[in-house]
């Protein structure tokens, strides 16, 4: 049964209480930043850093100091966007674009979704049939069954509650790394000096395509969008129930997503340098030179780590998807309802809020049955990037036209810092795109 909402809704942000109560610890803080970070961990991500690992070693381990104050920035701006306007980005950005802008935007993110949630079931599918056998396609439907039920039925309250608890399937990787032991000082040293110790036959091209991958893995739209309307699914649980009463945020509110954002970030870092350590050690020069699919790396390791590492390893990932397929059709589903004003979120009944539930569902399902449709998961993955990757840019224009407002942001816009990372990344993923289309 979902949960009624508190006594107090509507109450406004700066009342009294708000400074009065003692200060959350580390745990209570952390929410959707924590979601958001790890849910960029899921089996297309864990694809694509075993597949860096495998074919470059620790050449790319030092992305991930890039990657990691990208994100920052970029979550924060969502988080910032969702607690100062009291709407996700989706009703915002289409505020301040073209109506047909907004709609393409919001149509490409649900199309790069749908693929991505195929890919990550086939992939949990895989998992599990390589651990326990059996039909791949019922795996499949059962996930898909699951994380439907899990969204229609529970309020946001205990699907963050879920969502957190899977987090912890991320730590199977440090595990992996731990069994198998990493020769720290040569990473170091690599991870330092790239140019140096590139593998025998690499091209400056094909190096640069997994700098991009890496990039478009990371910087994902849905995680824009998940941010952004998770902010004010925490006000509405709090019991600001309207508009007015969610608009605007109290320093203590501000200092704590700075933490969340702060920690989830590092989170899925950490993770892909974990990643990308095991697969350099235990598959490059010994391995596939490419992965096909998640399963391909698992199956991989058992004959150099022993079996526990592949088993770590299909938890973490079957965890990880677990975490990700609601992200990923949840924050369409957002997208939609914001974009055409309909009413949404967790803690409605599926009643209240039909055409919200209905994008969610019919997302899930379409993901499903791409995968009954003979569909190449690989491939699935590539073009769900490429969509990702050109679609990424403009939003990141979006969101920082309407962070740099200072009506529609109550006041409260963005900091310079957060204005100017946002703004290279947006630059540095245009220049990206446009690459793919040159000869």
């Amino acid at each position: 049964m979902k949960r009624s909402p508190r006594a107090d809704a509507g109450s406004p942000k700066n009342k009294p209480d708000d400074h009065e109560a003692s200060p959350p610890g580390l745990a209570a803080r952390l929410g959707p930043g924590l979601i958001t970070g790890a849910a960029d961990d899921d089996p297309g991500g864990i694809a694509t850093y075993s597949q860096a690992g495998a074919e470059f070693r620790y050449s790319l381990v030092w992305s991930l100091f890039l990657t990691w104050p990208l994100m920052v920035g970029i979550q924060m701006l969502s988080a910032r966007v969702g607690w100062a306007t009291g709407n996700g980005l989706a009703r915002n950005i289409d505020k301040m674009c073209p109506r047909w802008l907004t709609v393409s935007l919001i149509g490409l993110l649900v199309v790069a979704n749908t693929i991505n949630i195929a890919a990550d079931l086939a992939a949990m599918g895989e998992a599990i049939k390589l651990l326990l056998g059996g039909p791949q396609p019922l795996y499949v439907l059962g996930f898909g069954a699951l994380c439907v039920g899990t969204q229609i039925w529970f309020s946001y309250e205990q699907t963050v509650r879920v969502l957190k608890w899977l987090t912890l399937g991320l730590f199977a990787y440090v595990a992996v790394t731990l069994s198998v032991g990493v020769p720290w000082k040569t990473a170091a040293l690599e991870a330092l000096q790239p140019w140096s110790f590139l593998p025998a036959g690499t091209t400056l091209k094909s190096y640069a395509a997994m700098v991009v991958a890496v990039l478009g893995t990371t910087i994902s739209p849905y995680l824009f969008f998940w941010q952004a309307s998770q902010e004010v699914e925490e006000e509405k649980a709090e019991g600001r129930a309207t508009l007015m009463a969610r608009r605007g945020a109290t320093r203590e509110e501000i200092v704590a997503r700075k933490v969340d954002v702060g920690v989830g970030t590092f989170f899925s870092n950490a993770v892909m340098f974990f990643i990308i350590l095991t697969t350099a050690l235990t598959l490059h020069g010994r391995g596939p030179a490419h992965l096909e699919t998640s399963r391909d790396v698992a199956q991989a390791l058992e004959p150099l780590a022993g079996h526990r590492a592949t088993l770590l390893y299909t938890v973490g990932l079957v965890g990880t998807g677990a975490l990700a397929i609601p992200t990923l059709a949840g924050s369409a589903a957002y997208a939609f309802a914001e974009l055409f004003g309909w009413r949404e979120g967790m803690d409605e009944r599926y009643r209240g809020a039909p055409a919200f539930y209905a994008v969610l569902v019919a997302s899930l399902a379409a993901g499903a049955a791409m995968d009954f449709a003979n569909v190449n998961v690989v491939s699935a993955l590539y073009w769900s990037a490429v969509i990702n990757g050109l679609l990424a840019p403009f939003l990141l224009v979006g969101i920082l036209v309407v962070a740099s407002d200072a009506r529609v942001m109550q006041g409260q816009v963005s900091s310079r810092l957060g204005r100017v990372v946002v703004g290279l990344t947006a630059v540095t993923m245009f220049a990206a795109g446009a690459a793919l289309f040159v000869p």
